[in-house]
């Protein structure tokens, strides 16, 4: 998935805001709180770190997830704890074969539901999110 790929996925989301920050980062927010992040950042950017490189051009995507799914994703090459959001149970795909795009989008749906549930029920009323 590219990064316009990601920033449409995301905005055809309800209630979503989209900021550019950290160095460029692209950030999409529900509700003023973050789900989902496509930037230039990774792991590897750590002095001790022993994670691969991310390829040339690829842009790596950070999301929210499950603590089931916190638990397994890592197990898989090209999946790491992102840097940054790992207490918070966040995920980065580091290598554009380590998932097709649906399954992406998938969690970027997961990581867009456990954002949302977490407001209240008259903010998500005001922002057209039914759950």
């Amino acid at each position: 998935m590219t990064r316009d790929e990601f920033d449409a996925y995301c905005g055809s989301k309800p209630g979503t805001s989209h900021v550019i920050q950290w160095g460029g980062a692209s950030v999409w927010k529900v509700g003023g709180k973050i789900f989902a992040i496509c930037s230039n950042w990774t792991r590897a950017d750590d002095v001790d770190s022993d994670v691969e490189p991310v390829p040339s051009g690829f842009q790596p995507i950070s999301f929210k997830c499950s603590d089931l799914a916190y638990e397994l994703l890592p197990e898989q090459d090209g999946i790491t704890p992102a840097p940054y959001l790992a207490r918070a149970k966040w995920v980065q795909l580091t290598r554009p074969d380590v998932m097709d795009d649906a399954d992406i989008r998938l969690h970027l749906d997961a990581a867009y539901d456990i954002i949302a549930a977490k407001l209240t029920k008259k903010l998500r009323a005001e922002l057209g999110i039914s759950l």
